[in-house]
């Protein structure tokens, strides 16, 4: 999984000490000198995917509605304080985009393992996510073997028709549900979204 990145703005001692201290952190470290190059950034790469704004005062844009934005402005700070604010603004930006997963028309949410379309939820399985997360995420037609080996962790004990009755049953669901035959799709090569 990649790492989270925390993106400093305009305060090159705090980047310099985190820096030192980079092998024991869970997010990667940019540092912007301007604002300009940090926006020119985010324009191109969306970099606030998976990353949160450190700042010393709110001197963002006001044009740039940014939600992940960490302002320092009860300094000085402990560093255990900061990591500690660093941390629990990742794990906010976690989960609210755990919350807000968009899979075709529909709506997954990991947190509360939800499907939702058109004001109608169906309540999944871990192991229901699991398999449409990885389905999606592949551009091609996943096999039973490939499912079997990436989403069970292969085990030599496991059949071949556990993935399919799994596969069957995710089908059957969101079929009584919404009435959509079309979501996972099967083909003679595995299965796709």
């Amino acid at each position: 999984m990649v790492k989270p990145i925390v993106n400093i703005l305009n305060f090159k001692v705090l980047y310099n000490i985190l820096f030192e201290m980079k092998g024991s952190l869970n997010f990667d470290l940019n540092h912007f000198e301007k604002e300009k190059e940090l926006i020119e950034m985010i324009e191109t790469k969306k970099v606030l995917e998976n990353s949160i704004i450190l700042t010393k005062k709110k001197t963002i844009n006001p044009t740039y509605s940014f939600e992940n934005i960490l302002v320092l402005d009860d300094l000085p700070i402990s560093i255990a304080d900061l990591l500690d604010k660093i941390n629990i603004s990742l794990l906010k930006q976690k989960y609210n985009f755990q919350s807000n997963f968009n899979i075709k028309s529909y709506k997954l949410d990991l947190n509360s393992r939800t499907i939702s379309k058109y004001n109608k939820k169906l309540k999944l399985t871990e192991r229901e996510i699991d398999i449409i997360l990885f389905i999606y995420n592949n551009k091609e037609p996943q096999s039973v073997e490939t499912l079997q080996r990436e989403v069970w962790g292969y085990s030599e004990n496991l059949e071949t028709h556990t993935v399919e009755t799994h596969i069957y049953r995710l089908r059957k669901k969101i079929g009584d549900e919404f009435k959509d035959e079309e979501f996972l799709i099967s083909h003679k090569k595995g299965y796709s979204i």
